[in-house]
């Protein structure tokens, strides 16, 4: 597990690349350093690390784990009064069960990004007209041309669009193996399975890879680069929608004001046009949001925050026993099996 030192006093569990200074420009301006990160790859990575003994005040999950860590008990509630941006939070987000709150009112969950997974091509080897529906991943014309993430939740986001099924939690047996199989289908075609932008990025650019289920970050980096990228949202069978967050871990050793500090720093709606414009990503301050020019929301697509709810399958938690279904058949399809 690598790691980046710096404030010894907080360290933040976090996925690549979000360590950038430019998400927390008021902690590094109160304490003239950034906090320690350590990283991991995919949620259910950090959940077995933290439940066996890895030490952090502060994670980065998403609205599909959070329940799950939070009854894992490796959380610890939030007191919204330390959190002055709390109010200004995403009003979707605040109505979304036991994300954000719990029924009893404790707060667990700060949003800070919100985008998609989404199809992305490159344009100078794909029509659209060939990813109009995301049964392209499976299409054997892509044989070798393909990247889906190495994600148990945003493959299984791919496969229940594909099958039609936008609310997951519902999945029925029926339903799990369509998915499987389906999943099973994309695979001939995989080229690589990616673990962060980084590595799809280099992957698309030097053209190994022509079309991925990607995050919004992978085709605003490289479209910024020149590369002939774009997303094709209004696939038949729409796209994947999913929040991320701030936490407070129960077993830090860290100084719990720096973990409000950095949070509210995280919040700051001063983030929100560098998070849209430079990452491709929406930003959970709804304030931070408004402030940002219509041209900049148009060009990240967030000029029509209504798009968001059609043919959108949203990455809410589901039953224990189906996740662990999922993660158990995604590692066999993975190994070819």
């Amino acid at each position: 597990m690598a790691a980046q030192a710096a404030d010894g006093q907080l360290t933040v569990f976090d996925w690549a690349g979000y360590e950038d200074p430019a998400f927390h420009p008021a902690y590094v301006a109160k304490h003239g350093e950034s906090p320690t990160f350590a990283f991991f790859g995919d949620e259910e990575e950090a959940f077995q690390k933290l439940r066996t003994g890895f030490r952090a005040d502060v994670a980065h999950p998403c609205s599909q784990s959070v329940g799950k860590w939070r009854d894992a008990g490796l959380l610890k509630p939030l007191d919204t009064a330390k959190i002055p941006e709390w109010d200004n939070i995403m009003p979707g987000f605040k109505s979304m069960t036991d994300l954000m709150t719990t029924a009893d009112g404790k707060a667990w969950l700060v949003p800070f990004e919100w985008g998609n997974t989404a199809v992305t091509y490159r344009t100078d080897k794909v029509e659209e007209a060939e990813v109009k529906s995301l049964k392209a991943f499976a299409d054997p014309k892509f044989k070798d041309r393909v990247s889906i993430g190495d994600n148990v939740d945003d493959a299984y986001a791919l496969a229940s669009l594909a099958i039609g099924l936008t609310d997951w939690t519902k999945m029925t047996d029926k339903q799990f193996e369509e998915a499987s199989a389906f999943l099973r289908d994309v695979h001939k075609n995989v080229r690589l399975y990616w673990t962060d932008n980084t590595e799809l990025s280099q992957a698309i650019a030097g053209e190994e890879v022509d079309l991925a289920w990607a995050w919004n970050e992978t085709a605003t980096t490289l479209q910024a680069d020149g590369v002939p990228v774009a997303i094709k949202r209004d696939t038949d069978e729409g796209l994947s929608t999913w929040v991320c967050g701030y936490v407070l871990l129960k077993d830090g050793e860290g100084s719990e004001d720096k973990a409000y500090d950095y949070i509210n720093a995280t919040l700051d709606p001063a983030v929100s046009s560098y998070i849209v414009s430079e990452w491709g990503y929406g930003h959970g301050n709804a304030k931070g949001m408004d402030a940002i020019d219509a041209e900049t929301l148009k060009g990240a697509g967030y000029d029509d925050l209504a798009s968001f709810v059609d043919k959108t399958l949203f990455q809410s938690p589901v039953p224990v026993e189906l996740k662990q279904k999922m993660i158990a058949e995604f590692e066999k399809i993975k190994a070819g099996y």
